[in-house]
């Protein structure tokens, strides 16, 4: 078990320093998926939901979570992000998220991905919860990050 670099000697938390590591390019791809009844996935589809544009909105929610990823994470460090990107693909049965976070920076974008893809998916959920209070959130995960000292790596799929 590799040891856990939040905690100190006396296994106290604090945040990691990062302070002697090289700046390099850091990106991370999250996603999840928001499964729901046929009305909701069409009026989302359709952009006919009651709270205006769906996806729009969760796009926009997406990125702002990210950029908030240091305020909603208590270990991590705020990062000058270079890039965020909010992949929704909509179909029949609900809505397929994929978030890309990309920085030049000391540490990974690891968690900023992954904030922004559940806010996108949980802002979703709540414009479309008058339609459909049975949806279901899933498969929340990181599908690859690449840049640091462990280069690149993609998560398995299973």
């Amino acid at each position: 078990m590799p040891d856990l670099t939040h905690l100190d000697e006396t296994g106290a938390a604090h945040m990691v320093d990062v302070g002697g590591k090289p700046v390099t390019a850091r990106q991370a791809i999250a996603t999840g998926r928001i499964t729901m009844s046929a009305a909701a996935a069409d009026a989302i589809r359709h952009g006919t939901a009651l709270k205006g544009d769906v996806l729009a909105v969760a796009r926009i929610a997406g990125i702002m979570a990210a950029k908030r990823t240091s305020d909603l994470i208590p270990l991590c460090h705020p990062l000058p992000l270079t890039r965020v990107a909010i992949d929704l693909a909509p179909d029949a049965e609900g809505v397929t998220v994929t978030a890309t976070a990309a920085t030049e920076g000391k540490t990974g974008v690891e968690m900023e991905a992954l904030t922004a893809a559940s806010v996108a998916l949980l802002t979703i959920y709540d414009m479309a919860k008058a339609i459909d209070k049975a949806m279901v959130i899933t498969g929340v995960r990181l599908l690859e990050k690449r840049g640091g000292k462990s280069g690149e790596s993609i998560a398995p799929t299973g």
